[in-house]
């Protein structure tokens, strides 16, 4: 009797040992897209937004991998994951991929990031080097191509419907409705400042209404004393 070996079982690690960014500024402008594309589709459950997640295309191979420093996939939906393994996920691949630079990348490992994010399915694909204040672009083409975005400056993503703006004082990105994309910082003190306002429009009202049922209590006084007089006050 032949005997079939068992199918071994594959380990997708959830880690690759290096670091999601290798200064300050490349950390901020990761969590910042990051965050704000989690912010701008909290209200759709079927779109899934990550950030330096290890996405595996290939079922039973676990070398083929990459992290982009943010991806936004629809169609999938919200919720942990240990690694995005695409074949557990309708086979649905990243549509929009983010990468931001740092000194330490090389124009090697990021040749390498294109030819994988054009091959596996990528829609769109977006580059910062925020040292240099440069943004491209890529989009899949009718022919399966990641061709280059000719104009990036007001360009606006056909899925996230984001517009970039980039500026010699470093780029910026709007939501739809026209918002800026904002550091955690910003978001809380935005918050902040909206509480402020609204609890002093709160003291505003109650001041007023203190004064109406002040001014209320004086005109019945005032009733009562014309009354005592003889005086109808309807009369007046």
């Amino acid at each position: 009797m032949v005997q079939i070996p068992e199918k071994s079982t594959v380990i997708y690690p959830e880690t690759d040992g290096e670091p999601m960014a290798n200064n300050t500024e490349q950390f901020t402008w990761i969590v910042t897209i990051k965050e704000n594309l989690e912010l701008l589709f909290a209200d759709d459950p079927n779109v899934f937004v990550a950030g330096d997640l290890l996405w595996y295309p290939v079922e039973g191979d676990n070398t083929l991998r990459q992290a982009p420093d943010a991806m936004v996939v629809f169609g999938r939906p919200k919720g942990r994951r240990g690694c995005y393994l695409q074949w557990r996920e309708a086979n649905l691949p990243p549509q929009v991929v983010f990468e931001i630079l740092s000194p330490g990348n090389t124009l090697k490992e990021m040749a390498k990031k294109f030819r994988f994010y054009e091959q596996y399915g990528v829609e769109e694909y977006y580059l910062y080097d925020p040292d240099k204040i440069d943004l491209s672009g890529w989009l899949r083409s009718p022919a399966g191509r990641l061709d280059v975005i000719e104009e990036m400056d007001g360009w606006v993503s056909p899925r996230l419907q984001i517009r970039f703006e980039p500026s010699e004082s470093g780029s910026q990105i709007f939501r739809p409705d026209g918002q800026p994309f904002l550091t955690f910082v910003e978001l809380e003190m935005l918050r902040l400042q909206a509480q402020q306002q609204a609890e002093q429009a709160q003291q505003q009202a109650e001041q007023a209404q203190q004064r109406a049922e002040q001014a209320e209590r004086r005109a019945e006084r005032l009733a009562e004393r014309l009354r005592a007089l003889g005086i109808d006050p309807e009369s007046i």
